[in-house]
């Protein structure tokens, strides 16, 4: 009556489930007064006039399950799952109240007990999707479309006859009368009786008639509209020279009116009695009116009266018109703009900003005694002040946003440097753009977790880039040297498995390891063996961590590491003075030897060898 949302369910799962059709189950237990009332979609204009036992909601979803809600409990009360594996996109309460009927995209129809959530029946309803569903007045049949339409015994789920239907899928079916217009033969409960169906992208509704032959299988008349419709209710004729009244809500935002006897063919489309469009008053600053969309519509149970639903979906307004069908097309002015700022104002705005006057005073906390005068805001752009406290000066919003503002410059680590994410980035960036000064302010770093923290985070295309870059620098000064060694190692035990897959390894790293050969002459069994398990422990423990297995026992090869006084490869020239030249030519012979084995270490730590490290170190 008041417009207001009663009621308001979310499903948990709703964004992998959106609800795609809904119908209220028939009010405890007892046949529905008309074919039209519960067996329909209902909008919640139609919640309040229905009888108030009206509660349990058969919600269809897009997985193919269905769940039942009851709106008294505000809870969903159970769960129909198994029957459908596609959207459902229709259901239907038998009048028995314990028997729902659903068709989905899968081709099927289900008809499920709800009393024990299981499937009753499953049966193919269409070669293409079922779209709609329909039952009989007195509940034995049951009308189902994809495209054609079928009707069917409900006992033995046989096709009872058959309808050309429409081009498109349909997406209402509905009973227009309980009762055949000729009363002298005996009622079989579905002969004789009319049904509407309207498809989508259709303009015209059709009606059809079912017969007790089966020849005629096309429809006796239908109705034209403007558009293809979108919602549709009717009043059920239920005496011989009652008319049947259908409210037709568009696409388009218009409703139609028909008001039809129901006697038999008519060859020619039927058009609207009266067409009903709303639209704003278009006098408030703006000078065209502007359609409001009509969103449904629904007959009250006086027959003559209409219940609109129109405006936005999320806040629609409800409103009862009489109907007066003397006049072909009504256009009623509503100013939707207004109302709808109304009830979010009464809805939101709680809080009262007290009026000042000018001669007022105001005490403020603190002094005594002591007063201030308020201002009140004379003009727009001082109008943010009055929400300061009295005696406060309020910052410009231009100081404000200095005050937001972040100087980059500032954000330094305590060591000046920036920190290790923006080292990854500043690296890719020097490479890039083979710019020395980043490279530098990168590549001096001596901090060892630095250094690891950032070959780690830079991404892998600019790894190769890296090693040509640290290679060039190896050729320099040996300090530098020293410190680019620190580089070669984090990316080698990092990156070991990304270089291990480049079919042209060799040749680029082909210089670097030239150049290792030269300056380790002097130590060479030492410091291989040093590099070999040093990448062969990083392994080791990096895939300790990966799964988490008991560690194996390690101590022998970390005393050797521990024993082993060097850390980097390069240092090793300072100690080759002390080095007595008789191992020279030992080294020499053994260089052949040790290149060999290069090879097969190397494929260890790809994992390509399944030898235990501390054999590894044995064979060493």
């Amino acid at each position: 009556a008041n417009s207001r949302l009663q009621h308001e369910y979310v499903p948990s799962a709703h964004l992998s489930a959106a609800c795609t059709c809904l119908a209220w189950a028939p009010p405890g237990g007892r046949p529905p007064p008309s074919k039209d009332g519960p067996q329909r979609k209902k909008r919640k204009s139609e919640v309040a006039e229905v009888d108030k036992q009206l509660d349990v909601l058969a919600i269809g979803t897009a997985v193919g399950s269905i769940l039942l809600y009851s709106t008294v409990k505000g809870e969903l009360q159970s769960k129909l799952d198994g029957g459908h594996d596609s959207r459902v996109n229709c259901v239907r309460w038998h009048q028995d109240n314990c028997c729902l009927y659903s068709c989905s995209e899968d081709k099927h129809i289900v008809e499920w007990n709800t009393q024990t959530c299981k499937v009753k029946c499953k049966w193919k309803g269409d070669n293409s999707s079922v779209t709609s569903l329909c039952i009989s007045p007195d509940g034995k049949m049951l009308l189902s479309a994809g495209r054609t339409i079928k009707l069917w015994d409900l006992e033995t789920k046989e096709v009872y006859r058959h309808f050309t239907g429409h081009a498109t899928s349909v997406s209402s079916l509905m009973f227009t009368t309980v009762k055949p217009m000729n009363e002298n033969k005996s009622f079989d409960g579905i002969t004789g009786l009319y049904f509407l169906s309207g498809a989508i992208h259709d303009r015209l509704l059709s009606v059809w008639y079912i017969r007790s032959d089966r020849k005629e299988k096309n429809a006796v008349m239908s109705f034209t509209v403007t558009d293809e419709p979108t919602f549709i209710d009717l009043t059920v004729s239920e005496v011989k020279e009652e008319p049947v009244k259908l409210a037709v809500v568009c696409r388009d935002g218009q409703l139609h009116l028909f008001e039809h006897i129901l006697n038999g063919y008519c060859k020619k489309p039927l058009t609207s009695n009266c067409t009903i469009q709303i639209a704003t008053p278009g006098n408030d600053g703006d000078s065209t009116p502007k359609p409001v969309p009509i969103l449904a519509a629904a007959f009250c149970t006086d027959k003559q009266s209409l219940l609109l639903v129109y405006g936005n979906t999320l806040q629609p307004i409800i409103e009862k018109v009489s109907l007066n069908t003397t006049e072909s097309h009504v256009c009623l002015i509503r100013d939707i703009q207004k109302v709808l700022s109304l009830k979010t104002d009464v809805a939101l705005t709680k809080v009262k900003t007290p009026v000042v006057n000018l001669d007022t005073k105001v005490l403020v906390p603190g002094i005594p005694g002591h007063s201030t005068a308020v201002k009140t805001p004379s003009s727009g752009k001082e109008k943010k002040k009055n929400k300061r406290k009295p005696g406060e000066t309020e910052e410009s919003i231009e100081q404000r946003l200095e005050a937001l503002d972040i100087d980059v410059s500032k954000v330094k680590t305590p060591g000046g440097l920036p920190q290790t994410d923006s080292f990854a980035v500043l690296l890719v960036q020097g490479l890039e753009s083979n710019d020395a000064e980043i490279l530098n302010r990168v590549l001096n770093t001596r901090k060892e977790n630095v250094i690891k923290n950032t070959v780690a985070r830079m991404p892998i295309h600019a790894v190769i880039p890296l090693l040509h870059e640290l290679t060039k620098r190896l050729q320099g000064n040996p300090y530098s040297a020293s410190l680019m060694v620190r580089w070669l190692k984090s990316v080698f035990t990092l990156h070991a498995s990304y270089l291990s897959t480049l079919p042209d390894l060799i040749p680029q790293l082909g210089m670097l390891y030239q150049l290792m050969e030269s300056r380790v002459k002097t130590l060479q069994k030492l410091s291989r063996l040093h590099g070999r398990l040093f990448i062969l422990v990083t392994q080791v423990a990096a895939s300790e961590t990966v799964q988490d297995v008991t560690e194996v026992n390690q101590t022998a090869k970390l005393v050797y590491e521990d024993e082993s006084s060097e850390e980097e490869g390069s240092d090793d020239e300072m100690i080759a003075d002390k080095d007595s030249d008789e191992n020279w030519d030992e080294d020499e012979e053994k260089e052949e030897q040790s290149d060999e084995q290069d090879m097969t270490v190397e494929k260890e730590i790809n994992g390509d060898s399944d030898l235990e490290p501390e054999n590894e170190s044995e064979e060493e």
